[in-house]
């Protein structure tokens, strides 16, 4: 008797705790909840920034850091006579760079073309696996633990060049591309779990901004980090920190769905339940519908545009220092001030292009489709005119600048256009889709610097006339493809369970089916 009186008092004891704890919790996300005033999907959108941001800046500063990492002469070299050369007291015929301090490494071009590659192929290499990831495991811990894993080996990065040269370099490269290939996938599934179709073009503008502030800010921070003969390690541990801090931050505030937030408001969370159209959990857990997906035309020209876009971009990107430079002559202050400002253009007008286009589409002034072609054509056509202007300007460099700058304020209308256009069309499977267009696209953004450097060998005005001629070639035909088989509906493949299968559909079932439906799905095939 004893004994079960104490068993019931235990049990009656922690009764009471697991009450209290639960009061407690209550309490807790009561408080939580009223202390954030700012609604979770805006939260979630600058953290998107930040991560974007972050990702950038472990991605390029070693454009800059590799300059003082690597102790070369140049001499002398054998060009072809350019009429149209650019004159200039700046730069001469033979040239010795002042030796740097912290400069231990004898790395030809190719060696520093390969380690700056390095890492596209491992970015390339994980976008599939990390939209798959996401959509089975949740963007969360897909995105930051990606991020997490490239800021250790941004940090990491001294220590193991210092140990294996550039062969250990560029193993390290391609890790970090892995690290973050599932970024924008990730990024792709949580916004389409957050934001509602009518705001998704200003959110889009916002997160994917992130990485013209992450070329910025990359930029400009590694240039005051090497300034006076710094060690170049700083640079890495700078980014490699404020990566883990992001890390840190993203843990607490961010969740990958609404359902899964412990303290979103209860508005809130009504609200993005009635607007944000995804299926029901049994049909995340179905396979990605790759004969459904492949088979369809608007994935494809989104394909194509993406294809287009990494053309120009990484042109821009890539080539416009060196075309700064060699061609128009420019100072190295000049050239890093041409460089940083059209992100920044960038980076204002995508904001502009993505409110515009919500307005529009809340205004019901046009569809969703018109709009992501409406401005998927402007951030196309409008940098392939622009980049044939510059290139026509001459040695005048301010009007070549302002073309330029033109050219990339003009492409922010692409966060608004096809960039989110893969939460119209799959919105269960924005992960895949996003990792299939990133993949395909970052082959490109190889494949264009590589180009490019064939197109002119003696970097002539002629020269990057043609290599601008191809860029407006693809922008503007890829954009053709684009306009005509583009879509701003959900695709029947993305929720088959509610749409059901097209007329004529031969190619068997996309989802795991009950007995009834699969006969009902044969019986369609013989008709």
């Amino acid at each position: 008797m004893e004994n079960e009186e104490s068993q019931v008092q235990a049990h009656k004891l922690l009764g009471q705790k697991n009450v209290a704890a639960t009061r407690k919790d209550n309490f807790l996300t009561k408080r939580l909840r009223s202390c954030c005033i700012i609604p979770q999907r805006y939260i979630l959108g600058v953290m998107g920034l930040m991560g974007v941001c972050n990702a950038y800046t472990m991605r390029v500063c070693l454009n800059l850091a590799i300059t003082q990492m690597v102790n070369k002469t140049i001499t002398n070299e054998t060009h072809a006579i350019d009429p149209y050369a650019c004159s200039s007291g700046d730069v001469t015929g033979n040239e010795t760079e002042i030796p740097k301090p912290y400069a231990i490494f004898n790395w030809n071009e190719t060696t520093q073309g390969l380690i700056l590659g390095g890492f596209y192929f491992g970015y390339a290499a994980t976008q599939v696996p990390g939209g798959y990831l996401a959509e089975k495991y949740g963007g969360k811990w897909t995105l930051g633990l990606g991020l997490l894993s490239t800021a250790l080996f941004t940090f990491l990065t001294p220590f193991v060049t210092r140990l294996g040269g550039a062969t250990w370099l560029f193993i390290l490269r391609v890790l970090q591309g892995m690290g973050e290939g599932p970024t924008m996938p990730a990024l792709m599934i949580m916004l389409a779990r957050w934001v509602p179709p009518n705001e998704r073009s200003f959110q889009g503008a916002l997160v994917f901004g992130g990485a013209q502030i992450g070329n910025i800010f990359g930029s400009y921070m590694s240039g005051i980090l090497l300034a006076n003969g710094a060690n170049w390690a700083y640079v890495f541990y700078f980014f490699g920190g404020f990566g883990i801090l992001w890390f840190i931050l993203w843990s607490f505030l961010c969740y990958s769905t609404p359902n899964s937030h412990p303290y979103i408001s209860k508005k809130e969370l009504a609200y993005l339940n009635k607007k944000v159209t995804t299926a029901d959990t049994a049909n995340i857990k179905d396979p990605v519908p790759w004969k459904g997906l492949l088979r369809s035309a608007p994935v494809w020209a989104l394909v194509f545009a993406a294809v287009g876009h990494d053309w120009g971009y990484y042109t821009m990107v890539t080539d416009l220092p060196k075309y700064s430079q060699d061609v128009l002559k420019n100072k190295i202050e000049t050239t890093g001030i041409i460089t940083s400002v059209p992100y920044l253009a960038m980076w204002i007008s995508s904001f502009l292009f993505g409110l515009v286009c919500d307005l529009c589409i809340k205004k019901g002034w046009h569809t969703i489709k018109t709009g992501r072609i409406i401005h998927t054509t402007i951030a196309a056509t409008g940098p392939a005119i622009c980049i044939i202007l510059a290139s026509y300007a001459g040695c005048d460099s301010t009007k070549a600048t302002i073309y330029f700058v033109l050219s990339m304020a003009l492409m922010g209308g692409f966060y608004s256009g096809m960039k989110v256009n893969a939460l119209d069309l799959a919105p269960n499977y924005a992960g895949t889709l996003t990792s299939l267009v990133n993949t395909t696209s970052t082959f490109a953004g190889i494949a264009t610097p590589y180009l490019i450097g064939l197109l002119t060998p003696d970097s002539t005005i002629a020269q990057w006339r043609v290599a601008f001629w191809v860029c407006f070639a693809v922008l503007v035909g890829t954009n053709v493809v684009y306009i005509i088989w583009a879509d701003g509906k959900q695709q029947w493949w993305d929720d088959v369970r509610q749409y059901g299968y097209p007329p004529g559909w031969k190619h068997g079932p996309l989802i795991r089916e009950n007995p009834e439906q699969a006969e009902a799905v044969q019986l369609s095939d013989k008709q």
